[in-house]
């Protein structure tokens, strides 16, 4: 059955997910252990999202940023059931040492997900890592070895595919057949997300171990940009605006569509506008990931207006009979002609997790995606108790986030990238399948495939 026929067949071949509204208990009689490994912004929101579903333990919690990391000890103490303050870290290493965690939450800047959320499936942790996975592809690669080889259930934070709103799009239109025939996708982000800023030189403080921060990456020069948050305007700590937001519209619409890997990759792009500050990450860029019989286009420009500013970021999936748009906020379905129009909101829950609204500090501008992260734990959780693979399970993120470093590749290459997941090369093209492992600054060591 080719991709066409499967949306005809309809709900009668599709086995429906939805999201359980109860939170699922430990298997065993005591809560489950859980520890964060990045006390930042977004690693609070995760955890705490967590704790609203079930009562966890939150027995470490680990960050190269003491003042940052006491916070947080502080903070959780005071949202447990049982008031401990967590024990704190400043190296992962030695927090995963103790062997005593059920499950570890990976919310570190991007290149270091890789190298702890390995450790934390090698001392037995089933593990929620945010997205994306892997700075490199082959770090992505290893990542899933080792998930399987431990038999561990790790869930990448690629929360659009537990999104209330957009499970329902996907069944009340893509399911339905409304669409019709699918043959082109566009996704984007127009937010003004990229700082044109040059800020001086600094002397890291002295509560910020840098060093340690750095780790595999290339050791740059500290300014303001450094941390915390402001890292993601350097690609060598990231994959710039498309490893960050284009991994969350590519994977909801691999989700939707039920795609693998794409059969070639090409993309387009530079500093065009701000090209006065020190990032280096793309203003602008354009990518297309073609697959068999369809082409997905993303887009961002940190600069200029939005073609649609109810939609600034998000895709639109285009179909003969009709187009779905659709973003973290609501969707919309227009026929093609005569039918009813269709749209859906996010789910708000404030009379249910109040905190939602009063809590500014760990849920800040994610407060309309409160519920998918809550979903995104819940079916983590229920994953760990059958043993089965979660909704965005580890091999899912290794695809999405590939396919923005091979887009990111082709454009460094100025030619596109026909990538052999198979093999995890570029056939016939040494130099791109180069660059499918970054190198690593001593003494850290880039870890390895378990398979070819």
């Amino acid at each position: 059955m080719n991709r066409r026929d499967f949306f005809r067949a309809g709900t009668a071949a599709m086995a429906f997910s939805t999201l359980n509204a109860s939170a699922f208990a430990s298997s065993s009689n005591r809560p489950r252990r859980v520890g964060l490994i990045g006390c930042g912004w977004y690693g609070k929101c995760d955890l705490t999202r967590l704790m609203q579903i079930e009562n966890v333990e939150v027995v470490s919690l680990c960050d190269v940023d003491r003042k940052m990391l006491e916070h947080a000890g502080d903070l959780i103490a005071n949202r447990q059931v049982s008031k401990k303050k967590p024990r704190l870290y400043e190296d992962y290493r030695a927090m995963l040492a103790e062997k005593d965690l059920d499950i570890v939450l990976v919310d570190t800047p991007d290149h270091w997900h890789a190298l702890p959320a390995i450790a934390a499936m090698e001392a037995g942790a089933d593990v929620f890592v945010q997205k994306p996975i892997s700075v490199d592809v082959i770090e992505g690669k290893a990542m899933l070895d080792t998930a399987r080889k431990h038999s561990r259930v790790v869930q990448v934070g690629m929360q659009r595919r537990s999104t209330p709103h957009l499970i329902e799009a996907r069944d009340r239109v893509i399911r339905e057949g409304l669409l019709g025939d699918i043959a082109e996708v566009e996704t984007y982000c127009y937010y003004h997300m990229r700082s044109g800023r040059k800020p001086p030189v600094l002397t890291p403080p002295d509560w910020f171990n840098y060093e340690m921060w750095t780790g595999p990456a290339p050791m740059r020069p500290y300014t303001e940009m450094t941390h915390p948050r402001s890292w993601r305007a350097f690609m060598e700590y990231g994959n710039g605006i498309i490893g960050d937001m284009c991994v969350h519209m590519l994977d909801a619409v691999r989700w939707m569509l039920d795609l693998g890997w794409p059969k070639q990759i090409a993309s387009s792009g530079g500093i065009f506008v701000h090209t006065d500050g020190i990032s280096n990450t793309p203003d602008t860029q354009t990518a297309i990931f073609g697959f068999n019989d369809l082409n997905v286009l993303w887009t961002h420009r940190s600069w200029g207006s939005s073609p649609d500013p109810e939609y600034s970021w998000g895709a639109t999936i285009y179909g003969d009979k009709g187009t779905l748009k659709f973003g973290i906020l609501k969707y919309d379905f227009e026929p093609l002609g005569n039918g009813p129009k269709l749209h859906g909101e996010a789910l708000t829950e404030f009379d249910k997790y109040p905190e939602d609204v009063t809590d500014k500090e760990t849920i800040q501008l994610e407060q309309p995606v409160a519920s998918a992260i809550r979903g995104h734990m819940r079916d983590f959780l229920q994953a760990i108790d059958n043993r089965s693979r979660p909704v965005s399970d580890i091999e899912q993120g290794h695809i999405s986030a590939s396919c923005c470093i091979l887009a990111n590749n082709a454009l460094k290459l100025d030619r596109s990238i026909q990538f052999d997941p198979t093999t995890h090369t570029v056939p016939k093209d040494e130099e791109a399948t180069k660059l499918l492992r970054r190198p690593y600054r001593d003494p850290w060591k880039h870890p390895e495939p378990l398979t070819a």
